[in-house]
């Protein structure tokens, strides 16, 4: 009797015991000519082949590498959206030229005349970068971001947010600015490569959208 309950066991007794198809574990001696006994793994270790808990299995990406369920597209590079934020930067820097222009001209005549149209061109100048924010609401896209076939997306349903939503998400980008512009620089190590205005709005910007030429 005590034979047998040596010779197998419904759990293993140690080192170099090995399991039957019967579910049994049977001591070293016991095992089948030219059948190596199965090696434990040490405690708080996974079997063999299996990843460590909380990591993904061998040849799965990364947690946080794709793009969120739902969003039409990869997302574009810290880098992408700055290309695009160049160029709607720069169309506003040249209309701001032509403003200082007029103004010293004007001003030149009478000082009264300049201020105000120094003050009407701060106005539009606020109004075109509002009307970027609308565009990208409406459309998905301002001209740089066109230029470059890059579209913001809603990260739940992958549609854009509307002209509103748009306008919203560029007063937002405030809050970019006054943590030191580190906002700015998020999407370098965010996993959803979201600046604050996005995370707040719960925005993405995609990329490999259809290009588009400039105009109005």
């Amino acid at each position: 009797m005590r034979e047998n309950e040596r010779s197998m066991s419904d759990i293993s007794q140690g080192p170099g015991w090995w399991q039957a198809s019967d579910g049994k574990w049977y001591p070293p001696e016991q095992a089948p000519s030219g059948q190596p006994a199965a090696a434990e793994a040490p405690a708080g270790q996974p079997p063999a082949g299996q990843p460590p808990a909380g990591q993904p299995p061998m040849g799965q990406p990364a947690y946080g590498a794709a793009a969120p369920a739902g969003v039409p597209g990869p997302l574009a590079s810290w880098g992408e959206r700055a290309i695009a934020l160049i160029i709607d930067g720069a169309i506003i820097f040249v209309a701001a030229i032509a403003l200082f222009v007029m103004v010293a001209i004007i001003g030149a005549i009478s000082d009264v005349l300049g201020f105000l149209v120094l003050m009407v061109g701060y106005i539009a100048l606020l109004g075109a970068n509002l009307y970027f924010g609308f565009l990208v609401g409406q459309n998905g896209a301002s001209p740089g971001m066109r230029l470059n076939g890059l579209k913001c997306v809603s990260e739940e349903t992958g549609q854009v947010i509307g002209g509103g939503m748009g306008v919203v998400r560029s007063f937002a980008h405030i809050i970019d600015s006054i943590v030191c512009y580190i906002g700015w620089f998020l999407p370098l190590f965010d996993d959803k490569n979201q600046t604050i205005a996005d995370k707040v709005i719960k925005t993405v910007v995609i990329k490999d959208q259809p290009k588009e030429s400039f105009g109005p």
